[in-house]
Order: structure tokens, then C-alpha cells, then sequence
């Protein structure tokens, strides 16, 4: 099972990054409320901007932990270089 790092832009510019093993799904509970992130229950997901793809779910979470600890700028520039 592949696992992905994900990031999804809001409509108001704020990003959020998070991992899963179906990007679409998880993209669709975001947009429904009731299993997404609380981020989104004030902040409506527009689109995913950024996904990586990784073995299993260790790997997925390290790397997810390290673009949250990035900066704004630095997410942009990961995402401006996909």
C-alpha cells in the first residue's frame, strides 16, 4: 500500500499538509466535515498542490512532520518546484 504526503491549499491561501493512502478520498472528507481535518471546519480545502508518494506510513509521517515544520515560503517553494 503506498502512502502519500499531501498538501491542500484553502480558499483563503492557507495551507495544510497532511498524509493518507487515497488522495481523493481524503481531499473529499476534507470537503465534507464530518472525518476531515478540524483545520477545515473553518477553512474551505480548494485543491491539493502538492502529494509525494512513500512505502508505508513511518516514512509518510516523518517526511509529513518535516514540511510542518517549514515555512510558509519554503512550502511555496516545494510546491512551485513540483
Amino acid at each position: 500500500m503506498k502512502w502519500y504526503v499531501y498538501i491542500i491549499r484553502a480558499t483563503n491561501e492557507m495551507l495544510y499538509t497532511g498524509i493518507t493512502t487515497d488522495l481523493e478520498r481524503r481531499f473529499n472528507e476534507h470537503l465534507d466535515g464530518k472525518k476531515g481535518a478540524k483545520f477545515f471546519r473553518i477553512n474551505t480545502p480548494e485543491a491539493i498542490v502538492y502529494h509525494e508518494e512513500y512505502e508505508n506510513r513511518s516514512e509518510a509521517s516523518k517526511r509529513e512532520y518535516k514540511i510542518k515544520q517549514l515555512t510558509r515560503k519554503q512550502k511555496l517553494e516545494l510546491i512551485s518546484n513540483d
